[in-house]
């Protein structure tokens, strides 16, 4: 909560943003509890809030928790009014399901007045923090990290079905006019079987008999909904010719295993998928914990041409960080032939490079950092951002 305050300190609105279910109503109510708490699911609130937004507004003299502000963006304008009128900061706090509709209404109405947050599914770090965190890695990776799923006696299997029957019938429809589900369903399958891949729009649109336009646009929603996120690719002059394309990564690696139709986690042992979905963990866990301090991801990856790849890069004060992924459990020395290409073609100050690893523990090869999968947390990586 600590990234909440502190914007709640310098700006009179907060807008909590994230995928359907990851706890954004919960962190809301939880870091503002004197605060009243309106949803505009409620159609008797939006309604008022539709028909006289003054009004509505005016019965929080302290300011409120407006949950599902996407629901009635014309709302927005008259929060701003109000915020300015009052120059109280941390007046108002905003939750919505979708990217699309909620900042584009901030962008034009709260510009410079909005501390955003973004909430993704619980990190592992936050898992360990309340001793939740899976037994094994085959179990992290097929429950992901909805809270629904830790909180509830509820398996993975029972519950995605359900959410993603939400998603579809719902939040699809709310941000455009698909006439197909079931085409968008399978769209959103195909993509899952990518994640950790290069993106390649016009191949994804003909394995779903869509033109590549279509892909992309129906992909802009799936990342408008926390669903995914594209990586792209580190450009530098390095007097190689590098890889353009970016590579696509699923938020929740739950939510993937369970799309490619895994149901019992002690299958992703052997599973043709292991290494994607390890590497789709590990990505989202990175992306969390910039997110969690109010950062922007600003992840990237590096790949030449002959295929030499370190799988994420992001740069720091002191350098550029490289990471390296793999899901075996014991370490073998070819895992390093990236990053020691990587290194070679820099030639410029690099921090040591990190391997995350499908085993345990925490030590150092060939000037490298390896840590296994149970540190993820911004600690035992050692960030230094």
């Amino acid at each position: 909560m600590s990234t909440l305050y502190r914007l709640a300190k310098g700006f009179p609105v907060i807008a909590i943003t994230g995928p359907r279910q990851s706890g954004k109503t919960t962190l809301a109510k939880a870091a503002f509890a004197s605060k009243p708490y309106v949803t505009l699911e409620n159609p008797e609130e939006r309604e008022f809030a539709e028909r006289d937004p003054r009004g509505f507004l005016q019965r929080f003299e302290a300011g409120a928790i407006l949950d599902e502000a996407q629901r009635c963006p014309a709302l927005l304008s008259w929060v701003q009014g109000l915020v300015d009128e009052r120059g109280r900061m941390g007046d108002f706090i905003l939750t919505g399901s979708a990217q699309f509709d909620l900042m584009s209404g901030v962008t034009q109405s709260l510009a410079g007045r909005v501390g955003r947050v973004e909430l993704l599914p619980l990190s592992a770090a936050e898992l360990a923090g309340v001793h939740q965190q899976p037994p094994s890695l085959e179990e992290a990776l097929a429950r992901g990290g909805y809270p629904a799923l830790y909180d509830r006696d509820l398996a993975a299997a029972d519950w995605f079905p359900n959410y993603v029957a939400t998603y579809l019938e719902r939040d699809v429809r709310q941000l455009i006019a698909i006439r197909d589900l079931t085409q968008f369903h399978r769209f959103v399958r195909m993509c899952a079987a990518r994640s950790g891949q290069l993106l390649n729009l016009t191949a994804l649109g003909a394995d779903c008999g869509i033109s590549a336009v279509t892909a992309r646009d129906w992909l802009s929603v799936l990342e408008a909904s926390y669903l995914v996120i594209r990586l792209p690719p580190y450009f530098r002059n390095f007097g190689k010719r590098l890889v353009k394309t970016s590579k696509l990564y699923f938020l929740d690696v739950g939510l993937v295993a369970w799309l490619l139709g895994i149901r019992e986690a002690a299958s992703i042992e052997t599973h043709a998928a292991r290494g994607a979905l390890f590497e789709t963990y590990v990505v989202s866990e990175l992306v969390k914990q910039r997110f969690n301090a109010g950062q922007p991801a600003d992840l990237y990856f590096w790949r030449d041409h002959t295929g030499h790849e370190v799988d994420v890069l992001y740069e720091t004060p002191r350098g550029l960080q490289a990471i390296e992924i793999k899901s075996g459990s014991t370490f073998a020395a070819d895992w390093l032939e990236g990053v020691r290409k990587w290194r070679q073609v820099v030639g410029e100050v690099t921090l040591p490079p990190l391997l995350i690893f499908g085993g345990e523990g925490s030590y150092e090869r060939e000037a490298c950092r390896v840590r296994g999968w149970r540190l993820l947390d911004a600690n035992n990586l050692d960030q230094v951002g």
